[in-house]
């Protein structure tokens, strides 16, 4: 049987990244927010997010030879909020999936995370997704919006969950832009209906979606609902924590809150419309 070893939330940060030290915590405009932006950082986040780039090479050292390799996005800090339209957290993108590609070569699959396109900060608005981060991300640094591997009997469909996902993401992307991001979700979701189609029905699905917010968009198309039974496992990254994924799995269903900010909007718009999902049998684990 072949091994896929599964990597999520590797967060490298070049030398740009770092001196932009603090930056959550100078983006918050008040203090209590700032502190709130701190305390989230420092308990559910990354305690340090710019001192995690060794941990890749640590990766490569335990598992050095596995079949395939899966990558659930976030390859950047992203301290510019902007994805690698910015410089310094495409230097960043850059560099880790260099090292990557080196390290096993002719065995990646590759997702696009949502701190890779853009990601308004927590609090004060900075930010957003940016349509030069998706150029960048398919363009340069060859991360597909979507991808199928067959792997034995099973088959592994990997997609960018902030392209599936368009319309929670509508108010963190300049509205000149947004013609470009339809047609990039109209692309995925095509070769993901695809994907699904051209599975056998013997073949179990592996699912790899970064955000876990992209799943009720999956739902609702009529192609994948009809294959939920083939599903063996949805996996996610993006949470960091089990606490957080504890949280997410308590509070679904819960009605959505606006009042919060652009984040709590969004996660909790996701989290109502789980229920309908899970009814329906589309696991989903934490990588």
């Amino acid at each position: 049987m072949a091994q896929v070893l599964i990597v999520s939330d590797l967060h490298y940060a070049s030398e740009g990244e770092k001196a932009r030290a603090n930056n959550d915590w100078r983006a918050a405009p008040t203090l209590p927010q700032k502190i709130i932006t701190r305390t989230w950082g420092h308990y559910f986040w990354l305690r340090d997010p710019f001192g995690h780039n060794h941990r890749l090479s640590e990766i490569v050292e335990k598992h050095p030879a596995p079949d395939w390799v899966v990558v659930n996005g976030d390859y950047t800090v992203d301290t510019a909020f902007v994805g690698v339209s910015d410089g310094a957290a495409f230097a960043s993108a850059s560099q880790c999936l260099m090292d990557l590609r080196k390290a096993w070569p002719r065995k990646l699959l590759l997702n696009i995370g949502d701190h890779d396109l853009g990601k308004k900060s927590l609090f004060g608005g900075i930010g957003g997704l940016r349509l030069k981060s998706l150029q960048r991300m398919v363009g340069p640094l060859d991360v597909p919006l979507a991808w199928v591997q067959d792997i034995g009997h099973f088959r592994l469909i990997g997609l960018a969950s902030s392209v599936a996902a368009l319309a929670v993401f509508r108010e963190e992307i300049l509205p000149a832009e947004y013609s470009g991001w339809e047609d990039a979700h109209h692309q995925l979701l095509s070769s993901v209906r695809e994907a699904f189609l051209s599975a056998s029905p013997k073949q179990r699905i592996l699912l790899f979606v970064h955000d876990p917010s992209a799943l009720p968009t999956l739902y609702r198309e009529r192609t994948i609902r009809e294959r939920l039974g083939q599903i063996e496992a949805t996996v996610i990254g993006h949470l960091h924590s089990p606490a957080v994924l504890k949280t997410a799995r308590m509070l679904a269903g819960f009605p959505s809150i606006s009042w919060l900010g652009h984040t709590t909007r969004r996660y909790s718009r996701a989290l109502r419309e789980r229920v309908r999902i899970e009814k329906h049998r589309l696991p989903w684990n934490q990588s």
